[in-house]
């Protein structure tokens, strides 16, 4: 019969039983990840958004290399550009990344495998009557998954975290299209402003001319203080653009995620707004939302999680075994148990959790559904939307080529000495407020543009624009530190 030295005197058993369970936890808590602070103050993230900029040598680094990327800053900022940017400093990518972190890391959890248990104990028999009534014990417990709940978990957690990574894209294209939008104000606020300008110069001119004429008694005063409301009207309006030209260039600025001191001397580029897109394959456009849409593809997985999820709660019927080893020295006496631990599905069989696991499914399969609709009534929408304005575009851009060359005639005939200067000025005029009309009529078409791109998740032209590849969230767990 075998014997341990250390049951000779009790107390060097509790000793040695005291000294291998801290060994033990020596030993587990080598392998352990450890907690490293990283505290933030708001004025420290205040101080570093006002420092951020667009010529840094971290976005130099992050962005060079990716596809199209061979020079950065660029020469001139036009939408490609600024989108880039607006991919490197977007705050709702960083959250929209830091929740793919968050998923990801949970398929780490998913896999885990259930740690076996310990259990150490020491009982005393008061009616022994030899010299060590001391009953030391120890019992190892193994949990045993069973009906492949593990591996129906990590599927679970890998269909959440695609649907993860894919509504980072979808963030990406929402970040775009505010970029866009704000992009368009712009272009409007400037050239509106550019323009009035021009067109109350050419008013100003004018009045000069019907107020000499009123002086002679060729007009009326009605007639000069209906010319006088048009040139303070478009004043106004010239103010007006001015300071919406300042607010966009706020919400631009804004949209890529840095503070507007960061705009201060960039040359912008408005050119690629000039040209829109007048065929469209509307299959092409139907077929390519309804396969790429990031949205689309997120609301496919996360349907398939909720599969995974109906499957583990019908593994769930079948319980998971605890065996269970233990070993107690009574006396002199060895003694071994095996144990079998189970919970017996007698009065529950998992009924209610399938139940809910079904009813989730049914209700993602309708929010899917529902998606694709609402993404067909968008496309839909976008592409009569987008049709009608470039209709519009090219019906100004007719009647502004005839008033321009009906313009170039009255400047002929006045070098001729057929007709007054005021007859000059009253053609600028037109040609002015129809060059006004033009650029509401192309703001219009860029912002269904915009509408349609968002729609579609894709550019009109592909060659002019990408998105770049997610960036792993940091802060998962393989990132931690490890000691």
């Amino acid at each position: 019969m075998t014997t341990f030295r250390f049951l000779h005197n009790p107390l060097n058993g509790i000793r040695r039983a005291i000294l291998g369970a801290a060994v033990l936890s020596t030993t587990v808590a080598v392998g352990c990840i450890h907690y490293h602070p990283r505290p933030i103050t708001a004025e420290t993230t205040v101080e570093d958004f006002e420092a951020r900029r667009l010529d840094t040598p971290e976005i130099k680094t992050y962005l060079v290399g990716q596809v199209g990327v061979d020079r950065w800053p660029p020469p001139v900022w036009d939408l490609e550009s600024l989108s880039l940017a607006a991919l490197y400093y977007s705050p709702y990518l960083d959250v929209a990344r830091a929740r793919w972190g968050v998923a990801e890391a949970a398929t780490i959890s998913a896999g885990a495998r259930p740690n076996p248990s310990l259990n150490a104990s020491i009982g005393y028999d008061s009616t022994s009557k030899m010299i060590r009534p001391w009953i030391p014990e120890i019992v190892l417990s193994l949990p045993v998954e069973t009906a492949g709940k593990r591996g129906i978990r990590i599927r679970r957690a890998q269909a959440l975290s695609q649907a993860a990574q894919l509504d980072v894209l979808q963030t990406a294209w929402e970040v775009r299209g505010r970029l866009r939008r704000a992009f368009v104000d712009l272009f409007q606020a400037t050239e509106m402003e550019a323009l009035l300008l021009r067109l109350n110069e050419i008013q100003v001119q004018s009045l000069e001319l019907l107020e000499a004429q009123l002086e002679m008694g060729a007009i009326s005063a009605n007639e000069l203080t209906q010319a006088r409301i048009a040139a303070a009207r478009t004043r106004l309006a010239a103010l007006e653009a001015t300071r919406n030209r300042e607010r966009a260039r706020v919400e631009l600025a804004s949209a890529v995620g840095v503070p507007s001191a960061a705009l201060d001397g960039l040359e912008v580029s408005f050119d690629e707004l000039e040209h829109l897109t007048t065929e469209l394959p509307t299959d092409e456009i139907r077929r390519q939302a309804l396969v790429h849409r990031a949205d689309i593809l997120s609301a496919l997985a996360a349907y398939e999680a909720t599969q995974a999820a109906l499957q583990l709660e019908i593994a769930k019927q079948y319980p998971d075994l605890d065996i269970g080893a233990g070993y107690q020295l009574d006396q002199v006496v060895n003694k071994w148990t095996l144990g079998l631990n189970l919970i017996l599905p007698i009065f529950d069989r998992n009924k209610g959790p399938i139940g809910e696991a079904e009813a989730a499914r049914a209700e993602s399969a309708a929010q899917f559904l529902a998606l694709q609709s609402r993404v067909l009534a968008e496309v839909d929408g976008a592409s009569a939307s987008y049709r009608s304005a470039v209709e519009a575009v090219t019906e100004v851009d007719a009647m502004l080529a005839k008033l321009e060359q009906r313009e170039a005639s009255i400047r002929t005939a006045y070098r001729l000495g057929a007709i007054s200067r005021l007859e000059v000025l009253s053609a600028e005029i037109e040609v002015a407020a129809g060059r006004v009309a033009r650029i509401d009529m192309l703001v219009s078409a860029q912002l269904a543009a915009g509408e349609l791109e968002n729609a579609v998740q894709s550019p009109l032209d592909t060659n002019d624009w990408y998105l770049v590849k997610p960036a792993r969230a940091e802060g998962t767990v393989e990132a931690a530190d490890e000691e």
